[in-house]
């Protein structure tokens, strides 16, 4: 399966049938996927942080004086950590959907093993890094966005366990 990115991408937003054949792609194409949403995340997130926070941080005189010649570091050091929490929350996330998808595949009577629907998880997430990046630039709780990020994403996730392979019958 020779698929670009931008081809998963738009298959991930509206293609649950393609996303349960993407069951059984090559593990590295899917990591190689999620990396892509985390840098996208990243990306995003260091805009609104330069913007707002970086501003906050050197508000007072005695610290700009201080750190005008570390501003470069601070940068840095926030690049790599944003990119880390990112990578560490994402990858959470996706196994966490992955458990939730297995534990429903016996009571759909559908075939699949764990690191199938990691797969499928990964790839349902997207809906929920395009909601993040949007819903950032709104003033929207965070339990209302939590909770409509799990309902989108595990919507997606069972319809895509939906076009699994039927447990054959004893």
């Amino acid at each position: 399966m020779q698929l670009k990115h931008s081809q998963l991408f738009l298959d991930s937003l509206y293609q649950p049938k393609k996303l349960a054949a993407y069951r059984i792609m090559p593990i590295g194409k899917v990591i190689q996927y999620v990396f892509l949403l985390i840098t996208a995340m990243t990306v995003f997130s260091l805009g609104k942080f330069f913007n707002n926070e970086i501003n906050q941080i050197f508000a007072y005189k005695e610290i700009e004086e201080f750190a005008s010649d570390l501003k470069w570091l601070v940068y840095a050091i926030s690049i790599v950590f944003l990119f880390v929490m990112n990578t560490l929350i994402l990858f959470a996330k996706i196994s966490v959907y992955a458990y939730a998808g297995q534990l429903f595949l016996k009571p759909m009577q559908r075939r699949g093993e764990y690191r199938q629907v990691w797969r499928t998880a990964a790839f349902a997430i997207t809906w929920e890094v395009i909601l993040s990046i949007i819903l950032s630039f709104f003033a929207i709780p965070s339990i209302v966005s939590i909770l409509l990020f799990i309902v989108v994403t595990m919507t997606i996730l069972l319809m895509t366990l939906k076009k699994y392979p039927k447990m054959p019958q004893a």
